[in-house]
Parts: structure tokens; sequence; C-alpha cells
């Protein structure tokens, strides 16, 4: 069954309880009194109860009504938020320069308002040390205590060792600070254009140089 509204001739009862454009009640009248008031009023007889008796119809640009639902409804799927579930893969005997790389990515994953799941793997004879991998994930989470706070507790599954972290911010509100902050880096390109386009270089080019070397797994590599 098609969920479009009956509209003009395609409403087929002897009377109908008519709404005006401004939403005025018209009262009940005839069909063919609704369909040449729609005529006069250069709009739409358009069913929005059917279900009533006698159903509801109102006079309306429908091709209008149809093009602003459509936006709403883009509008409403762009702002909607979608919490990720980001991933970052550790060794328990890590060193302090990857240690540092792979917290970076936990913080900018965190300030997006997406989750991290944490998973140390053991390998040998690390198996046996349990306690590494529990001591890094301790770390970890105090280290990023002011963005995320611990949502699933570490636990053993397997050669890994899990933990998630879960952000204090909400993705709708990360959402709306990055574009708060895009605005922003544009209002400051058209006032100063070149002061812009230096820093926006130098960014760059710190960007490129703090990538060599990073470790990042699947997951994060498409984000970085």
């Amino acid at each position: 069954m098609s969920a479009e509204p009956r509209i003009n001739d395609r409403i087929r009862v002897p009377e109908v309880r008519l709404v005006g454009p401004s939403g005025e009640q018209v009262g009940i009248v005839p069909l063919a009194k609704a369909l040449e008031l729609a005529q006069e009023y250069d709009l739409d007889l358009v069913e929005v109860a059917a279900t009533a008796r006698p159903p509801v119809c109102k006079l309306m640009d429908y091709g209008k009504f149809k093009y602003e639902s459509a936006m709403k409804a883009r509008e409403a799927r762009k702002n909607q938020a979608h919490t990720v579930i980001k991933e970052m893969k550790l060794r328990p005997k890590i060193d302090p320069h990857d240690y540092d790389t792979k917290k970076g990515h936990v913080v900018r994953f965190l300030k997006q308002g997406d989750k991290v799941k944490i998973t140390i793997m053991f390998r040998g004879r690390e198996q046996s040390r349990p306690e590494l991998g529990y001591r890094l994930l301790q770390r970890l989470a105090e280290d990023v205590q002011d963005l995320g706070f611990v949502e699933s507790n570490p636990k053993q599954d397997g050669r890994n060792m899990i933990m998630v972290l879960g952000p204090h911010k909400k993705k709708t509100e990360a959402m709306a600070e990055a574009r708060q902050a895009q605005e922003a880096r544009k209002a400051e390109a058209k006032a100063h254009p070149g002061r812009s386009q230096n820093a926006a270089d130098a960014e760059d080019t710190d960007s490129a140089t703090g990538a060599e070397g990073a470790e990042v797994p699947a997951e994060a590599s498409a984000e970085a």
C-alpha cells in the first residue's frame, strides 16, 4: 500500500471535513464543493485523516508540502547522532612513544563522542602475566579520565584483555562543537586570509610529521 495521501480526484467519498489553507475549520462540505474551493485557491485538496468519519482534508500546496517535508527529514538525518565503537590495540610491553601515540588516538575518539574498545594482545609467555595488561588498561583509563569513563571493566577474552571506554561528551555535543569550530575557522579565514592559510600550512606540516612511525589499527587508520 502507498504511504502517499490521496489528493484531489483520487479522494472518493461523498463529503469531507475541510480545513482551510491557514488551518481554519471550514466544516463538513460535499467533496465537489471542497474540490471547487481547491481550484479557487489554486491549491490541492489533501486527505490528512483518512480514518476519520468523514475524512479530514486540507487545502494546501502539496508539492511544496512534500518538498519541505523531505528537507526536514534530510536535516534530521544529518543531525542524527550515531555512536561508533572504535578499536585500539596495544601490547602489554608497549614502549612509551607508541603508548603516547595510541593514547592520542583514544583522546581524539573520545572527543568526537565515540566509544573506544581497548584490546591488549598477549603473545607467548605474556599470557601468564595478565596483570601487565590490567595495569596498562588502568593507566590508560586514568590518563583519559577527563574525557571518558570505563564503561566495561577489563576482562580476559582468550589471548586478549578487553576494556571499553565511553565518552563523557555526547555525540550530538561533539558534532555541535565541531561545527562551531569549523564556522570559526571559516570566519577567521575570511577576516585574515593570509594568516589563516599560513596556519593551515603549518598544521598540515605538523600533521604529516607527527604521523610518521605511528602504528594505527585498521579502524582507527580510516579516521586518522
